[in-house]
This record gives structure tokens, sequence and C-alpha cells, in this order.
């Protein structure tokens, strides 16, 4: 069991948090809807950011009237991104692996993600780990997304931990309003964050995954917290 002070679970969003992928996200999406004959707006791309392919799903559809099934835009999506990948690799943020291996020596970790399972699956593996990890939340597991409390709430069911013993690690404000939705303790993390999102909804705000100690965690799950 873990120490008394120390959090039971932590819920980390993935891309922009673990590993620095909001780019390849952003283009991946555009090269799959030009597949269709359809241009993003700047707007749009920014949309992307944060948000799940629920949502992604159904702006891109509504603003383009494009019946394309949704598997069928995340396969091409998925597609665009692996090729993006095969070039860069997939690219750990500041303190990801060190951090998730410290963690996973005494709490259950849980990726919920606005990203395909296959996506998530592939950029845990890319940065060596994926067996650190008990559960994987990606889109295909809820029907609404980020803002929604909906994917955090399947994530503490995951891990089977109440949540006020789990924390959460983010980097885009839809992620910290859904996780603060469902009751939970937030750390913003601001390195991934190139679109600029504000954090200050978080409960605690650091710089880099190097930056979550013992006593930032400890403090989040004490009766006092941190506000």
């Amino acid at each position: 069991m873990p120490e008394r002070g120390v959090p039971e679970a932590f819920l980390f969003d993935l891309d922009g948090t673990l590993v620095d992928s909001e780019r390849e996200n952003v283009e991946s999406v555009v090269l799959a809807l030009r597949r269709y004959g359809a241009e993003m707006t700047d707007d749009e791309r920014g949309f992307v950011i944060g948000h799940s392919w629920n949502e992604i799903y159904a702006m891109v559809t509504r603003n383009h009237a494009l019946a394309v099934p949704m598997r069928e835009l995340i396969d091409a999506a998925v597609e665009e991104k692996d090729a993006l990948l095969a070039k860069s690799g997939h690219r750990a943020l500041p303190g990801a692996v060190a951090l998730v291996r410290r963690l996973a020596a005494r709490s259950k970790l849980a990726v919920v993600s606005g990203a395909s399972g296959k996506e998530v699956r592939d950029a845990l593996a890319g940065i060596g780990v994926r067996d650190l990890f008990s559960a994987v939340v990606a889109a295909e597991d809820y029907a609404h997304g980020k803002p929604s409390p909906e994917p955090y709430l399947k994530g503490l069911a995951a891990v089977g931990v109440p949540a006020g013993r789990t924390v959460v690690l983010e980097d885009a404000t839809p992620g910290i309003l859904a996780a603060r939705a469902a009751g939970l303790r937030v750390i913003g993390v601001e390195a991934g964050n190139f679109a600029g999102y504000d954090l200050s909804a978080a409960d605690v705000v650091v710089a880099t995954l190097d930056d979550v100690t013992d006593e930032v965690c400890s403090r989040l799950v004490s009766s006092e917290g941190v506000r």
C-alpha cells in the first residue's frame, strides 16, 4: 500500500503532458481531412489541442459537412501521424520517464487521453513506459471528452482509487476543468503547453514534470490541500 500522504493513483494526460506530440496531432488531423477535400482553419487547428477525438470529429464534420465515420477519420489521422513520427520518433517531455518510473513503484498509474487507444499505446511504448500503466482510457472509451468529467471518472473507475487519493497531471484547460469536475486535484504542467492554455484552474502549476515532488503530491492529497 502507498505510504500515508502519498497519492494512491495518478492519472496522466498524454499529449503535451507525457509526450511532446501536440504539433503532430494537429498536423495529422489536417492531413487526414485533406484526403476528403477539407482544409482546417487556424481556429480549428487550435481546437484540436486539448480536446478529444469525439469533440474534434463533431467539430470538423459539422464545419465541413463531412459524412465520413469517426473511426475512418481516426484511422486516416493515425496513418498520417505514424508517418510523421517515423521521422521524429516519440519524444518524452522533460522529466516524464523518470517521474513515471518513480511513481509506479508505489502508486497506480493510468493515462486518460483524448487520443485513440492505438495512439496512446504507441506513445507509451515509444518512450519506454507502457508496462508501468495499469489502465488506458482513450477516446473510444467515453462519449463526451474533456472538459466533461466523463474521461476522468472512467479513469478513477479503472484504477479503483477514490478521487481524494488521486492526482491528475494535465497541460491544457479542457483537461484541468474535466479533472476538477470529477472531484480531482490537478497539477498543471507548462512544458508541453505550447498553445499557451491558461493553467490557473489547476491546484498547482509546475514548469516540468521534474518539479512534481513528493511534497507537492502529499499536499494535494492531504486534508488541507494547496488552496
